[in-house]
């Protein structure tokens, strides 16, 4: 069981890759701002025109993205406080000692596509453009829900807590990554890209963590 874990990380990761490789190389013709070349152009243009641009939801997704945020910052501080408490770090739960790395693995992915720059925005912000593959809010939201998810399903001992918390959360996710493409500050192989690196990693998180 953990062996496919582990197998359908590596193919969800080499699906990204794959894909990385078909926008950089395939359909990149000039279509974004100040002739910003983009790959796959044309399915890009089309999703963009149908969903035009609404910077009301960019800035709404943006405010929202503290959630995830505060998420980690909240198990960060658990791992912390235990980390102390315990005086030994191999003493600190195991699930949050993976968790660790895995938000350092997210980190890096974010800081390396910020300076390998595969794609800018469709749109101009504040006059500039700015690196847009793959959707870091997206990715930020699909990698932080499932994993607190994941984490509050061993911590919660109240079913119905448990549940309500689960489900408010996964509702969440769905608004914001649905938000982030209606606005239209993403191509929409921006979107897809974020999808596929972020299921690689949670699914790389869920078999380090898994018993079996």
């Amino acid at each position: 069981m953990k062996k496919g874990k582990v197998l359908a990380a590596v193919g969800l990761l080499a699906a990204f890759m794959l894909w990385t490789a078909i926008v950089s190389l395939v359909d990149v013709r000039p279509v974004g701002p100040q002739g910003s070349r983009v790959g796959l152009a044309a399915i890009n243009q089309l999703v963009h025109e149908r969903t035009g641009v609404h910077m009301m939801l960019y800035h709404l997704t943006d405010w929202l993205s503290v959630v995830p945020l505060g998420i980690a910052a909240g198990f960060a501080s658990l791992g912390l406080a235990q980390w102390i408490r315990r005086k030994r770090l191999n003493k600190v739960d195991g699930s949050l000692l993976v968790l660790g790395g895995f938000y350092l693995a997210v980190m890096a992915a974010y800081v390396f596509f910020e300076a390998v720059i595969v794609n800018y925005r469709p749109v101009l912000i504040e006059g500039k453009l700015e690196a847009s593959y793959p959707s870091s809010t997206t990715m930020l939201v699909l990698c932080m829900i499932p994993t607190a998810v994941m984490q509050l399903q061993g911590r919660i001992r109240n079913q119905w807590l448990r549940n309500g918390t689960t489900a408010a959360l996964v509702v969440f996710l769905i608004l914001m990554v649905t938000g982030r493409i209606i606005s239209g500050v993403h191509w929409i192989t921006d979107i897809i890209g974020a999808a596929l690196l972020s299921a690689g990693l949670v699914m790389m998180y869920h078999a380090c963590t898994s018993k079996s």
